[in-house]
């Protein structure tokens, strides 16, 4: 991998993630849940991608920025879960005395 390569390859690193930032910070904070539990299949597929990266038998810096891939997208994808278990406990019926059972 060349320098230009690896320039070319932060470069579209740091452009989605400004995009992806602006993107997201526009979402008014009642969309945030619908919107999390809708992009956890994406994310699931990024988390595939990624551990795809990590063991692929490249230059060690591409093995280290897959596994640090794994790690944001397993976060990603179990963060997302966590927000959608949260969303649907507010929709269940309340149990006798007013508690969630």
């Amino acid at each position: 991998m060349s320098g230009h390569d690896l320039f070319l390859g932060f470069y579209i690193f740091a452009l989605a993630s400004f995009v992806g930032y602006q993107v997201i910070g526009k979402v008014p904070a009642l969309l945030h849940t619908p919107l999390m539990s809708g992009t956890n299949a994406i994310s699931g597929i990024s988390l595939v991608g990624s551990l795809v990266a990590a063991g692929s038998n490249h230059a060690m810096a591409s093995k280290l920025m897959g596994f640090v891939a794994v790690i944001c997208a397993t976060i990603n994808v179990v963060g997302g879960f966590m927000i959608t278990d949260r969303m649907l406990r507010m929709f269940k019926k309340r149990g006798p005395g007013g508690d969630d059972k």
